[in-house]
């Protein structure tokens, strides 16, 4: 029972991001706000990480087969993305360093305000 009460609460998080995203007019995934709703409510302790713990493991854990629908779609699309691959390896490379800079930037940031705090 442990283990479907942590789901429901993480559910719930889910659920007040669908209607965030529906009802404020930004363009922003539920995802997302999904991600900051779990952050502000564990940073406020109104969900402890001890409450979905498990449950959040879990999930990660099976998070690459979610991958596996995608990947196979891009293999059915082969022939349509190899007229683009060009256009595609010019702007994820990029992309992806773009990405992991600014990643690494602010995960410094975070961690730097971290160690002056204590």
């Amino acid at each position: 029972m442990k283990y479907v009460f942590q789901f429901l609460r993480i559910l719930a998080v889910c659920l007040l991001a669908e209607i965030l995203q529906a009802v404020l007019p930004l363009p922003v995934p539920s995802s997302i706000y999904g991600l900051v709703l779990m952050l502000a409510a564990l940073k406020t302790r109104l969900i402890r990480l001890e409450q979905i713990k498990e449950t959040a493991g879990f999930l990660i854990a099976v998070m690459p087969l979610m991958f596996v629908p995608a990947a196979a779609g891009v293999m059915d699309m082969l022939s349509e993305i190899k007229e683009m691959l060009w256009p595609i390896l010019i702007a994820l490379f990029p992309v992806t360093i773009l990405v992991m800079a600014v990643a690494g930037k602010v995960t410094q940031a975070i961690a730097g305000k971290g160690e002056r705090d204590g």
